[in-house]
């Protein structure tokens, strides 16, 4: 083990790089992870589906931690919202990550498919939110449970089988849901309910997936500090020239990963 550390330590600057966009654009904006990290592993790092989706998620577990305590002390983060999240996040993203590595074991192309869907489909939600037009005040109309907490059962198992969506699908649901909730807040929000969302998926792959040290460690080095600056500057500056960025790369990603381009 310590070997294994310190190879994964002293590796490529490539991983630490990757590692350090995504966890500025996490803070920035919520999204990052699933929607960049994966299909980047995927397409250009040469990573199996399987295992990107593994490791990623393990990734996120370390990252988001540190965005949600940047914005925890901002005042941004709906403690109400993120119970109820929750409650439907938890077991179905431990039943995506069982379903992932039973089913499309022996098919990675078909989960390579499934990745490119769920980002056109984060990308399809991503233009929702930029041409929809509502007034922000920051308060929260009394709360839905119902739907709030089936949104957060969709985006669990979506998250435990592509490891997409948790700040893509989610976050623009829960903006359509509360259309009043600030941006800063839907972010730091969206932020903190993952972590026991992508803590029950990680522990799924665990379980039964591929997860390696030597992708994940080198990659926190870099995502670690981008994600304390990006949440940090999250609650300074607005997103809207880094969201139109990300629909591009997220859809392009999602058109190569399903076989279009």
């Amino acid at each position: 083990m310590p070997a294994q550390i310190a190879v994964a330590l002293t590796g490529t600057a490539t991983y630490p790089l990757v590692g350090l966009v995504v966890g500025l654009a996490i803070g920035l904006t919520g999204m990052g992870g699933g929607v960049l990290l994966t299909p980047i592993m995927v397409l250009y790092l040469g990573v199996p589906p399987s295992v990107a989706v593994s490791n990623d998620l393990l990734i996120s577990l370390a990252v988001k931690p540190v965005g949600a305590v940047a914005h925890g002390r901002a005042g941004t983060v709906r403690r109400d919202l993120v119970l109820r999240l929750a409650i439907g996040s938890i077991p179905a993203a431990f039943v995506g990550a069982v379903l992932v590595n039973t089913w499309f074991t022996q098919s990675p192309g078909a989960l390579k498919r499934l990745i490119g869907g769920a980002l056109l489909l984060a990308a399809t939600m991503m233009v929702v939110q930029l041409v929809r037009r509502s007034k922000q005040s920051d308060v929260v109309p009394p709360i839905r449970p119902f739907p709030t907490v089936l949104i957060g059962a969709v985006g669990g198992l979506l998250v435990g089988m592509t490891s997409v969506g948790s700040g893509s699908l989610m976050l623009v649901l829960l903006s359509l849901l509360y259309p009043t909730l600030a941006s800063r807040t839907l972010v730091g929000t969206d932020i903190a309910q993952a972590i026991p969302l992508v803590a029950a998926a990680t522990l799924g792959h665990l379980l039964f997936g591929d997860v390696r040290l030597s992708i994940v460690l080198p990659v926190l080095l870099g995502a670690l500090p981008g994600v304390w600056l990006g949440s940090r500057w999250s609650v300074r500056m607005p997103d809207a020239a880094l969201r139109p960025i990300l629909l591009v790369l997220v859809g392009a990603s999602g058109l190569k990963l399903v076989g279009v381009i």
